[in-house]
């Protein structure tokens, strides 16, 4: 389906190295980020206490939050299995024990509401949010492998090693602006990103899969003229994909509460960026990779003679 159609081929090419700057200077902004301020990651990853509080009736979120952030409180507040339980995330001071914070919380928000009841209290360790850590990083690189794996096999490895390259600018920049404003990184964050990583290669999929279709079918054309139609091809499918799929990721950053807003700012971060790696990165990169028509059109049989009749066989 299609809005819209262009009718003339917009030269994307003639401007890719300019982009590429572009993407290099923000791609190495983020890698400064990360590099001197670091991420601020959630309790999962550092260690914390996790506090499950009931009440008698719907738990209001943002009131509980505000009383913990009034008495010096740093914590993350969601609701948890129903809207009269409350799951509390809290970093852990130095030489402080969870039964001492549990106690402190609970006594303040009785004070607000006498029904709060204390249901439990877990101690998540820093060892165990090393391993999370660890393990995020291992399914970021599993993933990256398999995608250059597949697009290897589906197309060719210039294909592969350019959309790699594109996504992991994705991720990377993803990763800097959660440094830079020192967001919260936590679990649900970690999932956007990798999200991202397989949302970005499907762009990628569409436009290399009308890359190879264009070389079969112009004949005569250029790999930059090829690259050029294959991207105004689809700029309509895009643009009716990417809106959509935006769509309902801001639905999520304005009406999803504290708990969805650092997830959906991920992903809206990550569709945006990976428009644009997706098109002006992965595409220069495989031209630059050198690839050709001839890899994907068989050359033609060379006719061999009969040595007794001269015949053509």
């Amino acid at each position: 389906m299609e809005f819209f159609k262009i009718r003339r081929t917009i030269p994307f090419m003639r401007h890719a190295l300019v982009f590429n700057v572009i993407s290099l200077i923000t791609f190495l902004a983020a890698v400064f980020f990360l590099s001197t301020k670091g991420l601020n990651f959630s309790i999962e990853f550092t260690g914390g206490t996790l506090i499950e509080v009931g009440y008698a009736q719907a738990a209001e979120v943002d009131r509980i939050r505000g009383a913990l952030d009034g008495a010096g409180y740093k914590s993350e507040v969601q609701n948890f299995g129903s809207s009269r339980e409350v799951l509390i995330r809290m970093h852990l001071e130095k030489n402080q024990s969870s039964a001492d914070l549990s106690q402190k919380i609970i006594s303040i928000l009785k004070q607000q509401d006498n029904s709060a009841e204390l249901r439990r209290v877990e101690f998540v360790g820093p060892q165990v949010g090393a391993e999370l850590a660890e393990f995020g990083a291992l399914a970021l690189l599993v993933t990256a492998v398999g995608i250059v794996l597949y697009l290897w096999l589906r197309f060719e490895w210039r294909f592969g090693l350019s959309a790699i390259i594109a996504n992991l600018h994705d991720v990377v920049i993803i990763l800097g602006f959660f440094s830079f404003f020192q967001w919260e990184f936590s679990l649900p964050v970690l999932a956007a990103v990798l999200a991202v990583l397989g949302y970005s290669v499907n762009e990628s999929v569409v436009v290399f899969d009308r890359v190879r279709e264009n070389f079969r079918k112009m004949r005569r054309a250029t790999t930059p003229e090829v690259i050029d139609a294959a991207i105004t091809g689809v700029i309509s499918r895009t643009i009716i994909t990417h809106g959509c799929t935006q769509m309902i990721v801001t639905t999520m950053l304005i009406f999803g509460g504290v708990a969805l807003h650092y997830f959906a700012l991920a992903l809206t971060i990550g569709i945006l960026f990976g428009i644009y790696s997706s098109v002006l990165v992965a595409s220069p990169l495989l031209m630059w990779l050198g690839a050709k028509r001839e890899q994907f059109i068989a050359p033609p049989k060379r006719e061999r003679r009969d040595e007794n009749d001269g015949a053509v066989v």
